[in-house]
């Protein structure tokens, strides 16, 4: 009776074994079908900058390239030396924006979302209502009422009007209000016993608590910046970015259509090592704090 017991529960396991097996190659081809799709565009876009010009107009268009050549990032670079502004200056001036605008986002929205997650006070649960009413409106709304302010500040035509709008992003401090509120409250309690003041407790306790939303901020914030123009914001040839460098020299007609698909293949690497850079911080942070996705 012992030995028919055991060679059941053998074939079960075996069974189980089994079904378990198939059904993770099952999902490892879904997944892995889906990433592909996926990846289309971004492989269409670069597979488009490799085109010569006569490929790029064919009809119908075909989506991979027959000949491929790299005369397009050539004819981009040759281009880029002949702006009247240095081409160092545009990407010196999408860095600076890019990154100053990361850095006070998130000490701002760390600041306002501590109090508004950890502390009690008179209007405090209308505040997180109008922060989640907020998220219906985009930032094209918000355009008109923020060039008003940058005027009236005297911030027009510099890097600071298109750096603080993007400070005080609405998203990322619903982000980051959401995870503080996971934070237990035992542990600030406790720091406060020890004397540790509200500015210690956020920085040391708080803030590595919540670093998957400190990434997933960075990740929407540098790709949001990085693509921003300052239109209507900045007219100086000399505090303009990329992409508007990149426009100029897309403006020359159908025979820079290479040229473009060249400057999108471009603008689209710093997101794309961003992205990867941020998430491995991101798995490692919840593999490390026991956080299951």
């Amino acid at each position: 009776m012992k030995s028919i017991r055991r060679i059941v529960s053998r074939s079960k396991t075996g069974d189980r074994l089994n079904r378990g097996m198939g059904g993770d190659l099952l999902v490892i081809l879904f997944v892995g079908f889906f990433a592909l799709f996926s990846s289309l565009p971004l492989i269409f876009a670069v597979m488009t900058s490799l085109k010569p010009l006569g490929e790029l107009f064919l009809f119908p268009p075909r989506f991979f390239v027959m000949e491929p050549t790299i005369g397009n990032f050539v004819s981009l670079f040759q281009l880029s030396a002949n702006l009247w502004v240095p081409f160092n200056r545009y990407l010196f001036n999408s860095l600076f924006i890019s990154f100053a605008g990361i850095t006070g986002q998130i000490v701002l929205v760390a600041l306002a979302a501590y109090p508004l997650a950890k502390h009690n006070f008179p209007g405090r649960i209308a505040l997180n209502q109008m922060i989640v009413f907020a998220l219906l409106f985009s930032t094209t709304v918000t355009m008109i009422p923020s060039y008003v302010i940058m005027t009236y500040m005297g911030l027009v035509d510099t890097h600071l009007a298109v750096i603080l709008p993007a400070m005080q992003r609405t998203i990322g401090l619903f982000l980051m209000v959401s995870f503080m509120y996971q934070v237990p409250t035992d542990s600030l309690e406790a720091a406060r016993i020890d004397g540790c003041s509200e500015f210690g407790i956020l920085w040391k306790i708080v803030m590595p608590v919540v670093k998957p939303a400190t990434m997933t901020m960075i990740i929407f914030a540098f790709q949001e910046l990085w693509r921003s123009t300052g239109d209507g914001f900045i007219f100086t040839e000399n505090l303009k970015t990329l992409p508007v460098a990149f426009q100029e020299l897309q403006a020359g007609g159908i025979a820079r259509a290479g040229v473009g698909a060249a400057a999108t293949v471009i603008m689209m690497i710093p997101p794309i090592v961003m992205f990867f850079i941020v998430q491995s911080r991101v798995m490692e942070t919840m593999a490390h704090s026991g956080i299951k996705g």
